[in-house]
């Protein structure tokens, strides 16, 4: 029984230690890595842009965010902004059409994402240098297409910006806006910082138009598509590249019960990915790809952070209740765990907001451990989550 208990405590270490190396290395590096800086010249080459905006059932989002996106700071006849339009009102379709944008109506028996931006680009007629990626609640920085232009005027075909919190009303929709810049600093900042490639958040993306518009073809994801997506550019020898100045605001969830579907649908999808390029992933490591082997298995290996910090906390401080001969370890590994995220928050983050959000995490601990039991059949249909702001 003794043998049994010190084969269990040995794995958890090994888990928990590879997660708390992990996150400090990649926040480390994300603190410290370079920005890029931007130099827009006047007569830069203006290329052109498609802006695709997905949305279903987001009539009460999708005219504000739409009407933003045409507010660029780019020559307004260098891009073009189209809507996705998956049941959306009558009213909200001829508000848009009065707005100017594009509109690609699509009905599915199952929606999802990818069969959305493959519709539209299968349809639309023009061809374009550069797409953008937006959800139904995103409202791009007025500059976006501007720094986006002249980033991949530098070559760069896989772009992901920076998702910015545009509500922190309550304590849910605070930590959720916490916990995407900690995660935004960790597995895309600090993945760039070292020369492996960002993550992909889904949306606040910019992508060669041709490339982009060949890989989507090929995929037919229900849920996380942008990890699969990331997989694909990975596989033609494109690293998506992080720019923390390309900025789109992004609307946080504000309710428990969406913040649980949403991570829901998160959970499941990256489990799924871990299973199905789990193998790959491996080869990769033997074949010394390790950019690869980050995003196919590292990344989707990890539990959900905040799970991470919970369990290995209880842990530690049940070790140390027991004073097993591995305490001194799991004591050093919580710490560099609870470091790193440390260095992972941002200034802004750093206020008495912060004291109340933490009060709610217990609270949503337990909602996303529970979730761990939920899983079944989460990645085979599509899991909406409302916007309302």
């Amino acid at each position: 029984m003794d043998f049994i208990l010190i084969v269990i405590e040995v794995a958890l270490l090994i888990y928990f230690g590879m997660v708390s190396c992990y996150n400090f290395i990649f926040s480390f590096a994300g603190l410290t890595g370079k920005r890029i800086h931007f130099t827009v010249k006047n007569d830069q080459d203006r290329k052109r842009f498609l802006v695709l905006i997905p949305a279903y059932k987001e009539d009460d989002v999708i005219i504000e965010v739409a009407a933003e996106a045409l507010n660029q700071s780019y020559d307004r006849n260098n891009y073009e902004v189209v809507v996705i339009a998956d049941s959306l009102k009558k009213e909200t379709l001829r508000r848009l059409e009065l707005l100017g944008v594009g509109i690609h109506e699509v009905k599915f028996e199952h929606s999802t994402k990818v069969k959305a931006l493959n519709s539209a680009m299968n349809a639309l007629p023009r061809s374009y240098d550069y797409v953008v990626i937006l959800d139904a609640d995103n409202v791009m920085q007025n500059d976006f297409l501007l720094r986006s232009n002249q980033l991949h005027s530098k070559g760069l075909k896989a772009i992901q910006g920076r998702r910015a919190a545009k509500n922190k009303a309550n304590s849910i929709s605070y930590l959720d806006g916490l916990s995407e810049e900690i995660n935004t600093n960790i597995i895309c900042k600090g993945s760039t910082a070292l020369g492996l490639s960002s993550a992909l958040k889904g949306s606040g993306m910019s992508f060669s138009y041709s490339l982009f518009k060949e890989l989507l073809g090929q995929m037919e994801s229900i849920g996380g598509f942008d990890r699969e997506l990331e997989l694909r550019f990975l596989e033609r020898g494109v690293k998506v590249k992080y720019a923390a100045d390309l900025i789109v605001y992004d609307e946080k969830i504000q309710k428990i019960d969406a913040f649980e579907n949403q991570r829901k649908r998160w959970i499941s999808s990256q489990f799924f990915y871990l299973k199905k390029y789990l193998s790959q992933g491996l080869k990769s490591l033997f074949k010394g790809d390790l950019t690869y082997f980050n995003s196919s298995v590292l990344r989707n290996i990890q539990l959900p952070r905040l799970l991470n910090l919970g369990l290995q906390g209880i842990l530690t401080s049940l070790v140390l209740l027991l004073s097993t001969p591995l305490s001194f370890f799991w004591v050093a590994f919580t710490f560099l765990h609870y470091l790193g995220t440390l260095l992972a928050i941002p200034f802004e983050y750093l206020n008495k907001k912060l004291i109340f959000a933490i009060l709610s995490l217990p609270k949503v601990f337990v909602k996303m451990f529970l979730l761990l039991f939920k899983l079944k059949g989460a990645n085979k249909k599509f899991i909406h989550t409302p916007h309302s702001s």
